[in-house]
């Protein structure tokens, strides 16, 4: 009985193999590039990271594509693949919504994993503190796609909380107090809603959303104040899970 040896190069892999290779690959690729930000924030602090974080991001995309074009034979237009450009509005924002579904599971496959290894607490803690460093991510990447310039204002932060990713996601919505106060209120959540579906009581989201919304209006504009209407485990009417007032 012939016993399979064990293969030293990639070159010696079969097909299925390399198969499995290729996503290695490209995930060493994801994490390595979060290092780098990671390492580059640790060492020189968030604006000098995000400043340089944009000029890596507009080559390495069509670095990427254009290499992967190459390869793979596809063409590639204004630094995208044909396939996505050639796309419809409709399609567009089908294809969008989608990848913001796989945000969602991103973040939800982490957490079990944290929780079902070392428990609720700790899983909560992870992920209060990832959202002190992808809130400030995000507001500064809206902030970047939309041109708001350094500080916008409540205007600015209003129409920001349309470009976040749980936008895609949630149903919710915006308006301004007599005072001039911002009010932010999620009618529904994704998360809290299929919790409510199942019969489940609210997942207590509040010491993430203090982090979460704090950190996001900061980065839109620093000088905006958050506080805390209501959220999970606070009690709260069946049009909204949680809201948010923001203040200059």
């Amino acid at each position: 009985m012939s016993v399979s040896q064990p293969k030293d190069r990639i070159d010696d892999l079969s097909k299925d193999e390399l198969l499995k290779v290729l996503p290695d690959f490209m995930h060493r690729i994801v994490i390595h590039y979060a290092l780098w930000f990671t390492e580059v924030r640790h060492q020189m602090g968030m604006p000098k990271a995000l400043e340089m974080l944009s000029a890596v991001f507009e080559k390495n995309m069509g670095l990427q594509m254009k290499r992967l074009g190459k390869t793979l034979g596809f063409e590639v237009v204004d630094g995208l693949p044909a396939a996505l450009t050639n796309l419809d509005k409709t399609a567009l924002l089908n294809l969008i919504d989608e990848v913001a579904k796989n945000w969602l599971a991103n973040d939800g496959l982490w957490f079990q994993a944290v929780e079902f290894s070392h428990g609720m607490n700790d899983a909560k803690r992870c992920n209060d503190s990832c959202w002190a460093h992808f809130s400030p991510f995000e507001a500064w990447s809206v902030k970047r796609l939309l041109g708001l310039g350094e500080a916008p204002g409540l205007q600015g932060l209003a129409r920001a909380l349309n470009f976040r990713v749980y936008a895609r996601l949630n149903t919710q919505s915006v308006s301004f107090e007599e005072d001039n106060a911002l009010v932010f209120k999620m009618n529904v959540c994704r998360v809290q809603a299929a919790r409510k579906a199942k019969g489940l009581v609210d997942y207590p989201c509040k010491s993430a959303g203090l982090v979460e919304y704090t950190y996001f209006a900061r980065g839109i504009d620093a000088r905006i104040v958050t506080e805390c209407i209501g959220c999970p485990p606070d009690a709260h009417p069946e049009d909204w899970f949680c809201a948010w007032r923001f203040k200059i």
